[in-house]
């Protein structure tokens, strides 16, 4: 089995901000086979959910790639710690990604939201 692409976000108790980034990860989700979206807390499916998951359908190579802006404490030591866990448990090969935040692509991205939001107050 290829690769197993897992978005992660951070998660939240209130669903109206899960169901944000379940909107946001679609276009990928649909675009890149055995992708899926999970959340460090709070929200499910978590991490050990999806990779629990992925082993139970034949998978052994994961890249997670964080919705997050920037590489905060999260990112710097709690995911790490997390996929070391996981790799020891599921016998398992975890890739971190860089953030998000950090591809200049969503720079342009944001960009873009501007100029629509300042094309649509203009009108």
């Amino acid at each position: 089995m290829s690769n197993r692409i897992i978005l992660l976000a951070h998660g939240s108790s209130d669903k109206r901000w899960c169901e944000t980034f379940e909107h946001l990860a679609t276009p990928t989700l649909e675009a890149v086979s055995d992708s899926r979206i999970a959340y460090m807390e709070l929200a499910e499916p978590s991490l050990d959910d999806i990779v629990a998951e992925g082993v139970a359908e034949g998978a052994y190579r994961f890249t997670i790639v964080p919705l997050f802006l920037a590489a905060g404490r999260h990112l710097r030591k709690d995911v790490p710690a997390m996929i070391k866990t996981l790799e020891e448990r599921y016998q398992v090969r975890i890739e971190l990604a860089p953030p998000v935040g950090e591809n200049p692509q969503l720079g342009e991205a944001i960009k873009g939201v501007v100029l629509h939001q300042l094309a649509e107050t203009d009108e």
